[in-house]
């Protein structure tokens, strides 16, 4: 990237907004508030003083707990500018998960929505390393409000000279496939993906208005709602609720953004719903983006042409901060994950490292400079995942003659049936290609003799077809018809919903253990 040795992140994605003239400019906008690029530049310098002013120091962590508000970016980059690191966690997790992620990371002042405070306080005497709590946007009882402090604190503050290379903040990757880990990401990395995967797939300018439903604490929503907005100076919308598809479609109406971006379980929960029209959506909107598993094709046809615009469906990893490889503008293939975008580099490989050719299924890997430091105490992991300058991401695809990618299904997913490889995902696009599917998941399980063949998990349109004997018959001859003969799913098990993480990942494991 041609970054000096000595670069902090937020010389780029706030003070060169103010210095070149963006300063009055809205930043973060949420339901109730904004901020303009200079009122955060002040906002984040507070934060930094008031990181000093509790005696937090350099390269020590704090945790933020926090819902997508206006509050969000000025925690996040008042630490940052003070070389204090940010550990972002999801908002969605159990009491259980919070005490291993608060205790792993050995934090030393949790910054947290005041609804959520209840979660986690009977954790917070015993964490040992914790010495401050910090309630965000309500009442905190005893604790402390985050605006009366800030409003206390210098609004003057000279950015910690911070290395490039430098550890900036913590990811914990969504526990799809186990616990979460988390992973450390330096100061060169949000421009890094805006340079790449912001400029060359998205053409990001600075009159966009950019809103993703994936959360902050996501590794593609932080990428989407600060790290390629900010880095020209486009304004984000931030909802702090669930993204249910009426509260997602509320926003579009409201805001009227030029990007969305969103997860495969929204587009096909916003299908679903009889609101999703183009007079309930943006009328600016240009682009719709996919990411976090990969898009049915079913589902990015349908949206195109009910919508009037096409979703770009890609791929990136928590490992390596966001999408690595996608579509693009003029360049879509529904069904697949697109084609290698500048920046980065791809193979495919056997289960020996060796590399494969056209149409031969492989583990992807990928080399880029948004790649994390390393997961957090997990050495063995790190080893296995971070091989020198390539990435293993655990995904399993095909790539044809022209470069598209074609997505198969995570390494643990994937199974034979009668000697041939079969991917759960598409058998999963098979069944909600069905009109009466709106969800479904496939995992490997034992018939009587042993052997290994399909099993569907499936949400359906109207539950109450689920007690209709002829809709099991129905989506078994759909899916021998549409991908093959071996491949149907001799089990369905209909149910109200499928278990995710809060990413919108569906964690298969734990349907294996049904």
């Amino acid at each position: 990237m041609g970054k000096p040795r000595h670069y902090n992140a937020v010389q780029d994605m706030i003070d060169r907004n103010v210095t070149e003239g963006r300063g009055d400019k809205p930043a973060f906008v949420d339901p109730d508030r904004s901020l303009t690029y200079k009122a955060l530049q002040t906002r984040s310098n507070q934060m930094a003083n008031m990181l000093g002013d509790m005696g937090i120091t350099r390269e020590t962590r704090i945790a933020m707990l926090m819902f997508d508000t206006v509050d969000y970016p000025v925690v996040f980059w008042g630490a940052v500018r003070a070389g204090v690191i940010p550990v972002c966690l999801n908002t969605l997790l159990t009491q259980a998960q919070y005490d291993y992620i608060l205790s792993d990371s050995r934090v030393e002042a949790l910054f947290i929505s005041a609804p959520l405070l209840e979660v986690v306080a009977p954790l917070l005497a015993d964490l040992e390393f914790l010495r401050h709590i910090i309630v965000v946007g309500g009442d905190g009882g005893d604790y402390p409000d985050l605006a009366g402090l800030l409003d206390r604190a210098d609004p003057v503050f000279e950015t910690v000279r911070t290395c490039g290379d430098e550890c900036a903040f913590w990811l914990y990757s969504s526990g799809s496939t186990g616990d979460p880990k988390g992973v450390r990401h330096v100061h060169t990395s949000l421009m890094y993906v805006a340079e790449n995967y912001g400029k060359n797939v998205l053409s990001i300018q600075t009159d966009d208005v950019c809103f993703a439903a994936a959360k902050l604490f996501f590794a593609y929503g932080m990428g989407a709602g600060m790290g390629i907005p900010m880095s020209v100076g486009a304004t984000v919308v931030l909802l702090p609720d669930r993204p249910t598809p009426a509260a997602v479609l509320g926003m579009l109406r409201r805001f009227n953004p030029t990007l969305f971006f969103g997860v495969p379980t929204l587009y096909a929960a916003m299908l679903a719903d009889a609101d999703c029209r183009p007079e309930n959506s943006s009328d600016r909107l240009r682009l719709c983006i996919s990411a976090g598993e990969a898009l049915p094709e079913d589902i990015g046809l349908t949206w195109r042409d009910r919508m009037g615009v096409d979703i770009l469906d890609g791929i990136g990893s928590t490992e390596m901060l966001h999408v690595f490889l996608s579509n693009r503008p003029g360049d879509i293939r529904y069904g697949t994950s697109g084609r290698e975008i500048p920046g980065y580099r791809l193979r495919l490989v056997d289960d020996d490292g060796v590399d494969v050719g056209d149409d031969e299924l492989g583990e992807l890997l990928v080399s880029g400079g948004s790649a994390g430091d390393g997961y957090w105490n997990q050495r063995a992991k790190s080893r296995a995942t971070f091989a020198g300058e390539w990435t293993h991401t655990g995904d399993k695809y095909t790539r044809d003659a022209d470069g598209y990618y074609h997505y198969c299904g995570r390494t643990d997913d994937m199974f034979k049936v009668s000697g041939r490889w079969v991917s759960p995902f598409e058998v999963e696009q098979a069944l909600v290609s069905h009109p009466s599917v709106l969800e479904a998941a496939v995992v490997s399980h034992e018939d009587r003799e042993g052997l290994i063949k399909p099993k569907a998990f499936v949400v359906l349109n109207d539950a109450g077809e689920a007690g209709q004997g002829q809709i099991f018959a129905s989506l078994k001859a759909h899916v021998k018809d549409t991908v093959g003969p071996w491949k149907y799913p001799r089990w369905i098990d209909f149910v109200d919903d499928l278990p995710k993480t809060a990413t919108g990942k569906i964690q298969r494991f734990k349907l294996r253990e049904v």
